[in-house]
C-alpha cells in the first residue's frame, strides 16, 4: 500500500524535474571527447604523490590544484585552513631493505608514515619475536640490542583463485534499489572482551620490550589477510599504549607531542613469511637497512575550495568534492586522485559551457580524510553548522546562515570504477527528482537508485547535520581486493573510460542542481 501511495508522488516529481538535454549533449561531448581527467590524475599521482596529510607532497598536489582551477577561471580558490591542529608533515626521503644472509634479496617493504629514521646504513641480525604470552618475553631480554625485530606472527596466503577486479552485476544493482533503510546500530563503540584486552597487554608489552631493549626497527605483515602477490597495505606508524588508556587520551604519530617511536616498517606477507621459516630453521638473518624521513613543522591542515559564481540565485550553493590526501607506499591513485581528478575535470567542463549557473557551484578538495574526514568535518563546522550532542539520537544541530542556502553536496571516494547510481542516504524525497536526472546516462549503466546509507567517507560531515549529502555507487573494480591504502595504488589502476563517465555524470548533477527552481529537500 505503501509503494502505491509513493508511486503518484514519485512520478509527479519526474515530470516536474526540469533535464535541459541540450547542456547535458554538450557537457557529453566535452567531457568524452575531450576530457582532461586523465592528465589531471597522472599530475595529481605521478608528479605530485603520494598525498600524505599536510606533507610536502600534499603541498604540492594542493598547489597544482590550486593554480590549475585558477586557470579555467575558477574564482575564490584558496586554501581553506583549519581551525584546529592536525600535527607535523613527513616524507619518505630513502629507504632500502634487503636480506643478505643466507642468500641476497631485495624486501618488497615500506616503511609505515610518521616513522622516525635511522642514521646511516645499518648491517645487522634479524631476531623474530615468537611470543604466546608475557612470560616468553623474558627469553628475548638482552638480545634485541641493535636487532631488526619482526614483530608479528607470519601470516597465511592463500592462492588467488578469484579475480582480483569486479564490476557490479544486474542482480546485485537489483536488491541494492529495491533495499529497505537499515537501523543505525545503538549506543557507543564495542568494548573488547577479556580475550582482546589480553592480546592488547601482550602487544604492548612486545613494544615495550623493544623499546627497553634498543631495537633497531620493528618489521611487520602486511596487515590484510586479502593482499598478496607482493602487495602491502601501510598506513601510520603505530603509537603503543596499555589498554587501559582511552582512545580520546591517545596521540596519533603525527602529533607534535607524541612518545619517541622505533622506526616501523611494513613487509610484503610472502617474503615475512620466509624470513620467520627461516629463522625458525635456526638458520640466521643477515640484514642490511637505510632509513631517511624528513618531519616538517606541526600546524593546522587545510582544503582547496574554488567555485563559478551564480547569477539570480548565487548565495545558494551546491558542492562537490573528493578528498586529496592519500596514504603513501602507492600514489593514491584510486583513493581518492581519481575523485579529486572527476571533480576538478567537472569543473572544467562547467566552466566549457560558456553559461553561467544560477546558484554557485563550489569544489571541496578535502585534506585528513585518512585520518577521521578531518578537512571536511572542520570545512562544515566552520561554515555550516554542526552537531552538539554527541552520542545518538543526535537531536542536537545547531545551523549557521549558510546551511540555509545550502542544496546538495556530491562526493566520490570509492576508486577508479564508474558510476552505477546513487546511495540516497534514507533521504527519500530526493529519489525521484535523481531518477530523472539519471535518465539520460541509463544507457551508459547509471540509473540506480538504493535508500541505503554509505560511510567512511566526507558526504558524512554534510549528512551529520542534515545537509543533503551523497556519495555515488560506484563499481568495485580492484578497489578492496588490491588497491585501497596500499603500494598498488597508482595511476595504471586507473580506467580512463570510467573516470571520463563520472565526470560527466557529476558535471550533469551539478548543474541540474545549480539551476532547478528549488534546493534539494532534505529528509
Amino acid at each position: 500500500m505503501a509503494l502505491l501511495l509513493l508511486a503518484p508522488i514519485a512520478a509527479l516529481a519526474q515530470k516536474t524535474e526540469k533535464v535541459d538535454t541540450l547542456i547535458i549533449s554538450k557537457i557529453k561531448d566535452e567531457g568524452l571527447n575531450h576530457s582532461k581527467v586523465m592528465d589531471i590524475l597522472s599530475m595529481l599521482t605521478d608528479v605530485n604523490g603520494p598525498r600524505l596529510t599536510n606533507s610536502p607532497g600534499y603541498k604540492k598536489a594542493a598547489d597544482y590544484a590550486k593554480s590549475t582551477l585558477e586557470s579555467w577561471g575558477l574564482q575564490n580558490v584558496a586554501f581553506d585552513q583549519w581551525d584546529e591542529e592536525f600535527g607535523r608533515g613527513w616524507q619518505l626521503k630513502k629507504f632500502s631493505l634487503q636480506t643478505l644472509e643466507p642468500s641476497a634479496f631485495q624486501v618488497i617493504s615500506h616503511p609505515k608514515a610518521w616513522t622516525p629514521g635511522i642514521k646511516g646504513t645499518v648491517l645487522t641480525e634479524a631476531i623474530y619475536l615468537d611470543v604466546k604470552d608475557e612470560a616468553d618475553l623474558e627469553k628475548y631480554k638482552g638480545k634485541l640490542k641493535g636487532k631488526i625485530v619482526l614483530f608479528s606472527a607470519p601470516v597465511v596466503v592463500k592462492p588467488g583463485f578469484k579475480s582480483d577486479a569486479s564490476r557490479f552485476n544486474d542482480s546485485t544493482l537489483l536488491q541494492m534499489a529495491n533495499a529497505h533503510l537499515e537501523a543505525e546500530g545503538q549506543g557507543g563503540p564495542r568494548r573488547p572482551n577479556a580475550t582482546m584486552q589480553q592480546q592488547q597487554k601482550l602487544t604492548y608489552a612486545k613494544w615495550e620490550l623493544c623499546e627497553k631493549e634498543g631495537a633497531v626497527a620493528v618489521l611487520e605483515a602486511s596487515p590484510a589477510s586479502r593482499l598478496e602477490d607482493g602487495t602491502i597495505l601501510v598506513s601510520a606508524a603505530t603509537v603503543p599504549y596499555p589498554p587501559s588508556v582511552s582512545f580520546d587520551k591517545r596521540v596519533r604519530a603525527q602529533h607534535a607531542n607524541v612518545p619517541k617511536l622505533l622506526p616501523q616498517i611494513v613487509v610484503a606477507d610472502e617474503q615475512y613469511n620466509r624470513l620467520v621459516r627461516i629463522l625458525q630453521k635456526g638458520s640466521p638473518v643477515k640484514m642490511e637497512l637505510s632509513l631517511e624521513t624528513e618531519f616538517t613543522n606541526a600546524g593546522p591542515g587545510f582544503n582547496v575550495i574554488g567555485e563559478i559564481p551564480g547569477t539570480d540565485l548565487k548565495n545558494e550553493v551546491v558542492m562537490i568534492g573528493a578528498h586529496l590526501d592519500s596514504w603513501h607506499s602507492g600514489t593514491g591513485a584510486t583513493d581518492n586522485g581519481a575523485g579529486s581528478a572527476v571533480m576538478m575535470e567537472t569543473m572544467r567542463i562547467i566552466k566549457s559551457l560558456g553559461v553561467s549557473p544560477r546558484r554557485t557551484i563550489r569544489i571541496g578538495l578535502w585534506g585528513g580524510e585518512e585520518q577521521g574526514l578531518i578537512g571536511s568535518r572542520n570545512y562544515v563546522k566552520r561554515v555550516l553548522g554542526e552537531r552538539l550532542d554527541k552520542t545518538r539520537p543526535y537531536d542536537s544541530i545547531k545551523l549557521k546562515p549558510a546551511a540555509e542556502k545550502f542544496s546538495v553536496y556530491f562526493n566520490m571516494d570509492n576508486g577508479t570504477g564508474k558510476y552505477r547510481g546513487i546511495y540516497l542516504q534514507g533521504n527519500e524525497a530526493a529519489g525521484p527528482i535523481f531518477k530523472a536526472w539519471f535518465k539520460p546516462f541509463a544507457k551508459m549503466g547509471a540509473s540506480t537508485i538504493t535508500i541505503q546509507n554509505t560511510g567512511g567517507t566526507d558526504h558524512q560531515a554534510f549528512d551529520a547535520i542534515g545537509l543533503p549529502g551523497f556519495q555515488f555507487i560506484q563499481d568495485p573494480i580492484e578497489y578492496s581486493s588490491r588497491t585501497h591504502h596500499t603500494s598498488m595504488d597508482v595511476f595504471d589502476k586507473a580506467i580512463e573510460a570510467d573516470l571520463k563517465q563520472n565526470s560527466v555524470i557529476t558535471a550533469a548533477f551539478a548543474w541540474i542542481a545549480a539551476n532547478r527552481d528549488g534546493l534539494i529537500p532534505r529528509k
